[in-house]
């Protein structure tokens, strides 16, 4: 009999234990600060993995997100016909990156974001961009600014590698 309550105390104190260290499992998850920019991205593209390495490497903090409808994703944030590419960067459910939109461009948006502005757009998956670059082949290309109203306009034109 005797043992029999040293178990069940034993099993108690575990329990208690256990309970504990998921508790404090889920308040440290209740009060890590969400990533700054979510990456939706199809799960077989790798070319998207090699933008989320090269912005992780410039210091952006990004989560992505694989998911099999793309077009979903690019409805729902409204990017225009044209506008679109591979891989939909969400920053703080405010504002879009679509494509291989080098580091440098996000940060410059992000400190001064023009009014009516919806993000920044690399239409398509152009040589030499972020995420396609090799290293030895490059074409200059354009990135486009996006608008809230469903319009673009050009923003600037990257000649040279990043």
């Amino acid at each position: 009999m005797r043992r029999s309550i040293d178990v069940l105390i034993g099993l108690s104190f575990l329990t208690v234990l256990y309970a504990g260290t998921f508790a404090l499992a889920a308040d440290f998850e209740a009060t890590k600060r969400p990533p700054d920019m979510v990456v939706y991205k199809h799960p077989l593209c790798f070319c998207c993995k090699k933008w989320i390495r090269y912005l992780e490497e410039k210091g952006l903090d990004v989560q992505p997100i694989s998911r099999m409808d793309m077009r979903g994703i690019k409805g729902h944030w409204h990017l225009p016909p044209g506008m679109t590419s591979c891989h939909t960067a969400v920053w703080r459910q405010q504002y879009v990156f679509e494509g291989h939109v080098p580091a440098r461009y996000i940060r410059r948006f992000l400190l001064d974001p023009p009014p009516g502005a919806l993000g920044l757009a690399v239409p398509g998956m152009p040589v030499g961009s972020p995420g396609m670059y090799d290293g030895k082949t490059f074409e200059p290309y354009t990135i486009y600014l996006l608008l809230r109203d469903g319009d673009y306009r050009y923003y600037t034109r990257v000649e040279a590698p990043e």
